[in-house]
């Protein structure tokens, strides 16, 4: 009866949803304080009964019972535990359950975060996430229930699918979901406030903190993602530009948007009714990503579902939720206006700036990713738009907004000057220049045009973040005060921002010296590429937990000496009569050696894909540090002690209620 409790759990947890939506909505117009705190209530017990049927679940899998179908299709007697456990998101209804846990999970952290708040405005913030709650309830119930029952019931299941069994499945879908879902927040923030008409500085400092930790999420998932499929696909790239990895980029690329505009409207006022549209955006194109994903109008190996009902559900639901949120939107549009003025030359104006390359970015790539979708839908024919597209738009957008991260920081708020803002970039100025050549020359001793343009953005973009921090360290009386002075919201945002100039280090070195070569060898038969010398020694049968495998040992060698061995695999697994290939990896900072296998052949020969990547690492290295920023910005002590100072405004607003 474990799968039917976890069921009946679900349909609690949408019913207490329904009350969390509607209540405190209720008592926002009544001015009841009773109905207003029912929404914390509902948010701590909606989140007991998914984590209960999300445990359900997860019990159901650990202990193989394959009368449940979703189990029955993705476990495996012979998978192993960890595997196992992470099957339960590894397709589309376990998936959606993770979704909605996750979504549970930062409606109770609102829950308890937001206590110091005024009760009308947290009320109305679990309310909207309530309202989202709903949907993805009825999603689950009526199209994706995991908890199907299967008759008659196998004595095996199908096992889950090859690509997904490995360690970064643990991770990654968590993560980028955490950051998907997140984006939810800032959602209800906005739509509370448009309901209260309380646009201030208030509202952008109490939203912040929540989008910069949903940010920090989708960043390490990004990551995490490019990560997994570089080392799992056996391909050795590390972007694609598939159409479910734009779906996770482009409210990526909105929510960094979103971070500097809250920015603006907290300092100065400003930008508010841009603010709340971005916090719009930003969750409506997690909801795209959703249904990308999840409606069978992608063949990719990141999609989960081709049952159209699905996806036809969601365009609904994405309808609805936009559609209100612009109703509500343009209902208080002349309530968003402000006679404060801005200069372009000035923090605000060129985080406004930042804005439109970021949002112009988001829309090329939305328009390559849906253009092929609707030709085909309108039935005009199969079009592909792959990276050649990609990178012609986003590349020219990028290189103006790595220039203006380093400006931004040293132009002061209301009206900054070219003369102290030359001063101050001079020495990073320079010393981007002179990195600019001497890092390509240092490490491969050329000077390929793109690994210098690179060189130098990224430089350019570190050294201007540090200055900065360096500005406000030295002007202290020692250098431990300097350090203890600097608030963790700077420290984040250096980091954050040297994150961003290491990614672009990574990307120009791996684009400009990398190397591959497709080979066909024999035993003891070698290649050169890179400097290096990759030699076929043989090939050995092996046998996996749930798969056998042909094993093949590729040695490397540099100037006659050996580097290392590499075991590059082809795995077949015999539950599904798949066959995946599971490349071999000596990581380094400087370089990766990577080797995949690919068709053996009667004389004994294989036929290798070996790659050398350079500073590869340095393209995941700036997502964690991007991470690790955005940490640190979110968790920075005067949002903690801006909420101590409002629990007396929160408590007059109780007061009055009552």
């Amino acid at each position: 009866m474990i799968p039917e409790f976890g069921h009946f759990a679900l349909i609690l947890a949408l019913a207490v949803a329904l009350l969390q939506a509607s209540l405190p909505l209720i008592g926002w117009r009544r001015r009841d304080a009773r109905l207003l705190g029912f929404a914390t209530s509902a948010a701590h017990g909606q989140f007991v009964c998914v984590a209960v049927a999300y445990g359900c679940l997860t019990y159901a899998f650990v202990t193989k019972d394959f009368s449940v179908a979703y189990v029955a299709q993705n476990d495996h007697s012979l998978l192993p535990l960890i595997y196992r456990i992470s099957a339960v998101w590894g397709a589309h209804e376990g998936s959606l359950l993770l979704w909605v846990t996750i979504l549970a999970g930062w409606t109770l952290a609102v829950s308890i975060f937001n206590r110091r708040l005024p009760a009308d405005m947290s009320a109305l913030v679990l309310s909207a996430l309530g309202a989202v709650s709903v949907g993805f309830y009825l999603f689950i119930l009526l199209t994706s229930n995991p908890f199907t029952r299967l008759v008659p019931v196998p004595e095996e299941g199908r096992d889950l699918n090859p690509i997904l069994q490995d360690p970064g499945l643990a991770i990654h879908p968590p993560m980028l979901y955490m950051g998907y879902v997140g984006f939810s927040v800032a959602f209800a923030f906005a739509i509370a406030a448009l309901i209260t008409g309380r646009l201030d500085a208030a509202w952008a400092r109490w939203t912040r903190p929540w989008t910069t930790t949903a940010w920090m999420f989708l960043t390490m998932g990004i990551t995490l993602g490019s990560w997994w499929a570089y080392k799992e696909l056996g391909w050795g790239g590390w972007w694609f530009w598939d159409p479910v990895e734009n779906a996770s980029f482009m409210p990526w690329l909105a929510g960094t948007a979103l971070i500097h505009s809250l920015a603006v409207t907290e300092k100065r006022g400003l930008l508010k009714g841009w603010t709340v549209l971005l916090a719009i955006l930003a969750f409506s194109l997690s909801l795209l990503g959703t249904f990308l994903v999840r409606s069978g109008v992608l063949v990719s190996v990141h999609a989960f579902a081709t049952d159209p009902s699905r996806g036809e559900f969601i365009l609904g639901f994405m309808a609805v939720v936009v559609g209100g949120a612009l109703g509500l939107y343009a209902w208080r549009a002349p309530r968003l206006a402000t006679s404060a003025e801005l200069k372009l030359f000035s923090r605000e104006g060129l985080l406004l700036f930042n804005n439109v390359f970021l949002l112009a970015a988001a829309g090329g790539v939305l328009l390559g990713t849906l253009y092929p979708l609707v030709l085909d839908a309108l039935g005009l024919g199969k079009l592909s738009v792959g990276p050649p597209y990609f990178n012609a738009v986003f590349l020219p957008l990028i290189v103006p907004l790595l220039l203006l991260v380093g400006l931004a920081a040293v132009v002061p708020w209301k009206r900054g000057e070219a003369a102290p803002a030359w001063r101050r970039l001079r020495i990073p100025a320079a010393a981007a220049v002179v990195a600019a050549v001497l890092l390509p020359l240092a490490t491969y001793g050329r000077l390929p045009a793109f690994a210098v343009a690179g060189s130098l953005l990224a430089a350019w973009t570190v050294f201007a973040a540090v200055q900065d921090v360096w500005k406000r360290v030295r002007s202290k009386p020692s250098l431990a005060a300097g350090i203890a002075g600097v608030p963790r919201a700077v420290w984040g945002m250096t980091l954050a921002h040297v994150g961003l100039g290491v990614w672009a280090l990574g990307v120009s070195y791996v684009v400009s010296f990398g190397a591959e070569k497709d080979v066909r060898l024999a035993p003891n038969a070698g290649a050169d590429l890179g400097g290096y010398t990759f030699t076929f020694r043989d090939e050995k049968e092996t046998q996996g937990p749930n798969y056998l495998a042909q094993r093949g040992t590729v040695t490397v060698e540099r100037g006659g000496s050996l580097v290392t061995t590499l075991y590059p695999e082809k795995r077949q697994f015999p539950s599904q009569g798949t066959v995946m290939t599971q490349s071999s990896i000596d990581a380094g900072l400087m370089r990766d050696l990577y080797v995949s296998l690919g068709e053996g052949y009667e004389d004994g020969s294989w036929s290798l894909r070996v790659y050398v990547k350079p500073m590869v690492r340095l393209i995941w290295g700036g997502g964690v540090l991007m991470f690790l920023g955005g940490g640190l910005a979110a968790s920075d002590r005067r949002y903690r002690l801006a909420r101590a100072a409002e629990r007396s405004a929160a408590q007059a607003s109780e007061a009055a209620l009552a």
